[in-house]
């Protein structure tokens, strides 16, 4: 009689990542990372365990978008009080805090409970090609589209 394996965290060996955004489109490079953050990339994946690797995202603010999703997409935010929607188009949004742009499409990718909130913390996005994280090695990821 064979056991079924069950993947436990301690088992899993987390590796780092560097992805180049620049003239990728956003949708495509957000599923590739969340892909990755979550674990689905390895053969020992298991949907109640956080099996993903770190990755650092670099030149966030020359990532691509199609059609007119620059003029025409909105990203609402709300203060809490009445009142207090605030509304940002994607070209404002690249040009202040181009980061945030990746970060919302994963973020909305990944589980809603506290294993995707773990998740989302490995997810380093810088907007320009300079990162701080050169004492963990991270492996140049190519991705193909």
């Amino acid at each position: 009689m064979r056991t079924t394996y069950i993947a436990k965290e301690s088992d899993v060996v987390k590796k780092w990542y560097v992805i180049d955004a620049a003239n990728m489109t956003l949708g495509r490079i957000s599923t590739e990372i969340a892909n990755i953050l979550r674990g689905k990339n390895k053969p020992q994946y298991a949907p109640n365990v956080d099996m993903g690797d770190y990755v650092v995202v670099i030149n966030a603010e020359k990532v691509a978008v199609t059609g007119k999703k620059l003029e025409q997409k909105v990203y609402h935010h709300h203060s809490g009080y009445t009142g207090g929607l605030k509304t940002t188009r994607l070209d404002k949004m690249l040009e202040t805090h181009p980061e945030r742009v990746i970060e919302h499409a994963v973020k909305g990718m990944l589980p809603k409970n506290a294993l995707g909130r773990k998740m989302f913390s490995k997810l380093h996005v810088y907007a320009g090609a300079e990162h701080p994280h050169a004492a963990q090695k991270p492996e140049n990821l190519e991705i193909k589209f």
